[in-house]
């Protein structure tokens, strides 16, 4: 996966999935654009990529803005010359997405679509004349495995939506050769924070496991994947979202109960590891 004298840009590339995305890229030859709201954790990212003597520059941008999406990428090209792979990760969850409880549903919309699906499709968009000059061009979306839960609200339609640009995207940008793909996340351990509020209980124990694995999935897992999509090595994927949930979604836990007791007839191999337990 070179990606030797080729640009990348990632939004939301100062913290969590983005960070790992920015560092998996660099380690791999990029020049990156990190691409952020936050300043001051855009820095630091930078300053830890001059670390490591790669080449990188910071973007102070709101990507659900299309005149300050046109002016970044305007400064990513007239500091690089060239742009070669797209990684929309920037976008908003139910952590730290500003939505006050009396804040009305226009308001909620306005905010949960702006950060997750316009940011998407304005920095695709502004970008495609540039990715269509490079051969080999690419573009990772990021959406979440909330798109199969309705308990996530207006965070998972806008998820939704973004695997539908996706495939909308593909078809657009397929007669220049450029790839268009999505990554969809289960539960990925971004901040010790997020994951105390996601097990919730007194002894921070998970009442169902967070996947097959029995575990949270990292972020360098997320950005793993998320490389090899962008690169050559993919190169007749296009169109795609790839699950990365360590099985989450294939689990049936309701049935769970039921299955103990049939046990190991449901299986290949029988003892009594055959079915997952409980954390």
């Amino acid at each position: 996966m070179n990606f030797k004298n080729k640009v990348a840009l990632v939004t939301g590339g100062n913290y969590g999935i983005g960070r790992s995305i920015v560092h998996r890229l660099a380690q791999e030859g990029a020049r990156i654009a990190v691409v952020a709201r936050n300043a001051e954790r855009g820095e630091k990212v930078i300053d830890e990529l001059t670390k490591l003597n790669k080449e990188s520059v910071f973007f102070k941008a709101d990507v659900s803005s299309e005149s300050e999406v046109i002016q970044m990428i305007g400064k990513v090209i007239e500091r690089f010359g060239r742009l070669d792979v797209v990684i929309n990760n920037a976008g908003c969850g139910s952590q730290h997405c500003g939505i006050e409880p009396d804040d009305p549903p226009g308001k909620r919309w306005k905010i949960f679509c702006g950060a997750n699906l316009d940011s998407n499709f304005f920095v695709s968009a502004h970008a495609l004349p540039h990715l269509k000059a490079n051969e080999g061009s690419a573009i990772v979306n990021i959406s979440s495995t909330s798109k199969f839960h309705g308990n996530w609200g207006l965070y998972g339609v806008a998820k939704t939506a973004v695997e539908g640009m996706t495939r909308s995207f593909a078809a657009e940008a397929a007669p220049y050769g450029i790839r268009v793909n999505c990554v969809s996340p289960g539960w990925i351990e971004t901040s010790a924070e997020e994951t105390a509020a996601a097990m919730g209980t007194e002894d921070s124990e998970w009442a169902l496991p967070p996947s097959l694995l029995n575990r949270m999935g990292t972020t360098e897992e997320i950005a793993n994947t998320v490389a090899f999509l962008a690169s050559s090595e993919a190169s007749f994927i296009t169109g795609q979202t790839l699950i990365v949930d360590g099985g989450l979604m294939i689990m049936d836990y309701p049935s769970m109960p039921s299955l103990d007791q049939v046990g190991h007839r449901l299986y290949a191999y029988s003892d009594e590891h055959s079915l997952p337990k409980k954390k």
